[in-house]
């Protein structure tokens, strides 16, 4: 069976003590094994990438970003290779994975251009003869851990830009899926970026403590759930490491009386059920202000949901795939068991979830809850799966309430015709992303990304402006060159430069 390995200095290496078996969520079946770095491989990791840091940071940004603007091509010539990749490893449709690949591309061509946001800024005789400027300079060593719903867009909201600013970087992805992520690591090299410079090491815990705990690494970036971002958070910034780690989420939706109700079925479709429910902005919660807009949604949503198509991930009519793993279809399960136990209403039901074919496929069908109230457990925690919940409110403030009172604040939007209604849920909701008719508000790739609350612990949000400051620390310089006749006296008070 193939072994997954690890890129270090610009090789592959498969040598491990442990292996972990890979699936296709799809049939069941063990695909591959991957290998698990101990200590001493990410260790070995950490130190190809100091090594090669001292040129790779003396690298002329322009040269920097000609790698990019290569990787990026590879990126799309690859780009059906790469999209079986994903759905070999995590049952993501081969549209979903194009759509995945494509949204990274695009930070890929942010990246691009890296001479002109690392340019700093210059001021000319800020004093007499003084002249002062500020520089954004590499941190060094730099690590992601990435999850593996999305195993080739998370990875690329990190180090594209961290190597464009001058880092060398350390990669840890998810090993459910690691395949997409190691032939894109390869793409990187095959586009001319000096060995060293990027690295990655497929592992568990263990590697992860390594790179949490390694004085060589100089900053951490985590996507994943909130118990783990939290404890990537604490254990980084007490070594002293940047940290920006985003969490969990359960994005709600607001759907108003006067939202047009066809364009609201159609976007909670896509937004609940698309990749299985496995993203962190998927819509997993509608809140229906009045009994009557719920009882007219839930209705055309029960017609829409019966055609909705699951699948092996290589058939393009099926609107998604299965769940990651057999764990994971359970705990799903688990949790539409636990909100039917507590008086909901599950008005369709995906338990029993079958597709002929691929029986031992990990399928959880599209699922339906009405009723739910705020104190259930499966609307407190995130699901992860094809689970829409409905809740009823009477009012637009309490939709609003809920929200902010939510210990998530990822994502969320709100369905209206009404303007004022709008303004007025962007400028009080506690959400770091928000959409107004737009289901699934993710930022474009020269904005940036992250939420509020418990789904972001840092002070900076990822990829875009945030990426560059995140993984670069400004430097000011102020100068004067004194001239051969004039001599500045002793001075003993606050310097002013007049």
């Amino acid at each position: 069976m193939d072994i997954i390995g690890h890129l270090i200095n610009g090789q592959i290496s498969t040598e491990a003590t442990r292996t972990q078996p890979v699936y296709n969520p799809s049939t069941g079946e063990i695909g591959k094994e991957v290998a698990i770095a101990g200590k001493a491989t990410v260790e070995q990791a950490i130190a190809a990438a100091e090594a090669a840091f001292p040129a790779w940071r003396d690298t002329p940004p322009i040269k920097r970003a000609r790698v990019m603007f290569k990787f990026k091509d590879l990126l799309e010539q690859n780009a059906d290779k790469i999209c079986e990749l994903i759905g070999a490893e995590h049952g993501k449709i081969v549209h979903d994975a194009a759509g995945e690949l494509q949204r990274g591309i695009e930070n890929v061509e942010y990246a691009c251009g890296a001479p002109e946001f690392l340019k700093g800024e210059y001021s000319k005789n800020v004093g007499p003869n003084i002249d002062s400027w500020s520089e954004l300079q590499p941190l060094g060593v730099v690590a992601g851990i990435t999850p593996f719903n999305f195993p080739v867009m998370v990875p690329l909201w990190m180090f594209p830009m961290a190597i464009v600013c001058g880092n060398c970087f350390v990669l840890k992805p998810s090993e459910k899926d690691p395949s997409s992520t190691l032939f894109i690591a390869q793409l990187l090299k095959e586009a001319g970026l000096p060995d060293g410079v990027f690295n990655l090491v497929n592992g568990d815990k263990e590697a992860v403590d390594t790179l949490l705990h390694d004085k060589r690494v100089q900053a951490v970036s985590f996507v994943g759930s909130t118990p783990i971002a939290e404890y990537i958070y604490q254990t980084a910034t007490s070594t002293g490491k940047r940290c920006q780690a985003l969490g969990g989420a359960k994005n709600h939706a607001i759907i108003m009386p006067d939202a047009d109700v066809d364009n609201v079925v159609n976007s909670l479709l896509g937004a609940a059920f698309g990749s299985s429910g496995e993203r962190c902005m998927a819509l997993s919660v509608a809140v229906a202000v009045g009994d009557e807009i719920a009882d007219v949604v839930i209705e055309k949503l029960k017609k829409e949901i019966a055609h909705l198509k699951y699948g092996h991930f290589s058939d393009k009519s099926n609107d998604f795939g299965p769940v990651i793993s057999a764990q994971h279809k359970d705990k799903v399960v688990g949790y539409i068991d636990s909100a039917e136990q507590q008086g909901a209403k599950i008005v369709v039901d995906g338990r029993q979830a079958i597709v002929t074919g691929y029986e031992n496929g990990f399928f959880v069908g599209p699922t339906l809850i009405d009723q739910v109230t705020p104190d259930m457990v499966s609307y407190q925690q995130e699901i992860f799966g094809p689970v829409l919940q409905i809740l009823r409110v009477n009012t637009m403030q309490e939709a609003m309430d809920l929200i902010n009172e939510h210990e998530y604040g990822n994502g969320t939007c709100i369905y209206t015709r009404d303007g004022e209604a709008a303004r007025y849920f962007s400028d009080h909701i506690k959400v770091g992303m928000v959409g107004i008719n737009i289901p699934l508000p993710v930022p474009v790739a020269y904005h940036s990304f992250g939420g509020w609350k418990r789904s972001l612990f840092g002070d900076l949000y990822a990829y875009g402006p945030d990426g560059a400051r995140f993984y670069t620390r400004r430097k000011t310089i102020t100068q004067r060159w004194p001239s051969a006749n004039i001599r500045e006296g002793k001075q003993f008070s606050m310097p002013t430069l007049n």
